[in-house]
């Protein structure tokens, strides 16, 4: 039997004091508020009363320290997946002020709707839709929480929902340690509920691709 709902989770604040688009570089786990935020979505996650059957957990530190708290809770093995990492991005390392003032980083701004600065958004969302539905498919009973980052989780619900994948990236839906949760029916995904259990208030964000 498969499982009844997939909650893709947000990692935490991470720690970054230079404030640069950390992307998949290595070296960047959580702040003392992230690991906060993440014990804060886990607990709403247990307060739902409802069977955890498989943590799926992309394989960046900030992903794996955000998983903690579900394993300790639920006493779940987290198993790591590839196809829910953050994308790739031409500014991993740079503050994005200081880069897009530079006109040489310009040609990367070519086609957003791609994006021409880093992984196609087409690809993010069928990766992402690979992982959510053999996770499904695979589980038992119960449900089933993917710990991921901002831009795959947004596509994936610009995507469910119908819409563009093009965006623009200051106005996403995805704060951190949020649950973006979805159910499967007959035609596909379908997005169930959206919280932020964790407060996030003063956190710095500015790390996302």
């Amino acid at each position: 039997m498969p499982a009844d709902r997939v909650h893709l989770v947000r990692h935490g604040e991470v720690f970054n004091p230079n404030r640069v688009l950390y992307g998949r570089l290595p070296g960047y786990g959580l702040s003392e508020d992230g690991r906060r935020m993440a014990q804060q979505a886990a607990a709403w996650i247990g307060g739902l009363e409802r069977p955890l059957a498989s943590l799926i957990v992309s394989p960046l530190q900030r992903a794996q320290e955000s998983a903690q708290p579900f394993i300790d809770r639920f006493g779940l093995r987290a198993t790591t997946d590839e196809r829910v990492i953050e994308p790739t991005n031409v500014f991993e390392g740079k503050r994005m002020k200081r880069a897009l003032m530079n006109p040489l980083n310009w040609r990367y701004l070519a086609r957003p709707a791609v994006p021409s600065w880093g992984e196609p958004y087409a690809q993010v969302v069928a990766r992402m839709d690979a992982a959510m539905t053999d996770a499904w498919g695979e589980a038992d009973d119960g449900d089933v929480v993917v710990v991921s980052h901002q831009l795959p989780i947004w596509v994936t619900h610009l995507a469910v929902a119908g819409l563009p994948t093009q965006h623009d990236p200051r106005h996403r839906r995805c704060a951190l340690s949020s649950v973006t949760s979805f159910e499967r029916s007959a035609d596909g995904w379908v997005e169930v509920d959206y919280v932020e259990p964790a407060a996030t208030s003063g956190a710095i964000d500015v790390g996302a691709v």
